[in-house]
């Protein structure tokens, strides 16, 4: 294994000064019930000399500015898994705060949300991978601008797909609404074994969907 290679499985990003990295303990959904564990990041960062501590837009805390030799010491003291911020992967899932919090929401986000985080988080696919779960149509989780977008409505769940807010921007397409909650996982089960069957490496969704077309996407997917 390279350093590049091993830095990576370390969960490492090298910083804009090319000597200090990033790392981003793993947070389902952005959610901390204990607040044990901020005094955690907060100490063990300080402990290393971290020039930074930033909310990430993949609702993680990133620890900018560790020394390359730290990296090891850094996850030992945090007891944390890795964020999955890098590689042909399921990235973090961003999550709204649902019924749990939200006045405005219609569906569960934030229990649907940790169940697809724990079972899908780093899962290795032919192309990175990001979704969106929010659980009403202001879709604070961006799901428009995800490969996999879940949307709570009054008539239940709307799934999209194909979008992306990279350099190649793209809305995503709807493939199904109106699903009940316990519905929702075979769907997305049935999305993701039809892109690992179909896409090509470093293809995302909404690449395959214009490459294949969207009628033999759906078809596809939902038969």
């Amino acid at each position: 294994m390279d350093l590049k290679t091993d830095l990576l499985a370390k969960g490492a990003i090298v910083q804009r000064d090319r000597e200090t990295y990033a790392i981003a303990p793993h947070i389902p959904g952005g959610v901390i019930l204990d607040v044990n564990l901020l005094r955690k990041i907060a100490d063990v960062s300080e402990k290393y000399g971290a020039k930074a501590l930033k909310l990430t837009s993949a609702q993680r805390i990133a620890i900018v500015g560790i020394p390359e030799d730290k990296i090891d010491a850094v996850w030992d003291d945090l007891g944390m898994d890795k964020g999955a911020a890098v590689g042909l992967c399921v990235r973090s899932i961003k999550i709204c705060p649902a019924t749990h919090f939200c006045k405005r929401a219609q569906q569960d986000g934030l229990t649907l949300g940790l169940e697809l985080d724990k079972k899908y988080h780093g899962m290795e696919l032919p192309g990175k991978m990001k979704f969106g779960v929010s659980g009403c149509t202001n879709s604070c989780a961006e799901g428009w601008v995800k490969d996999i977008g879940l949307i709570g409505t009054a008539k239940g769940w709307k799934v999209v797909i194909g979008g992306c807010a990279g350099a190649r921007a793209r809305i995503a397409d709807l493939l199904v609404e109106g699903l009940p909650q316990a519905e929702v996982t075979p769907v997305i089960e049935k999305i993701i074994a039809y892109y690992q069957q179909n896409a090509r490496k470093h293809e995302r969704i909404g690449m395959m969907i214009d490459r294949l077309g969207l009628d033999t996407v759906k078809q596809g997917i939902l038969g």
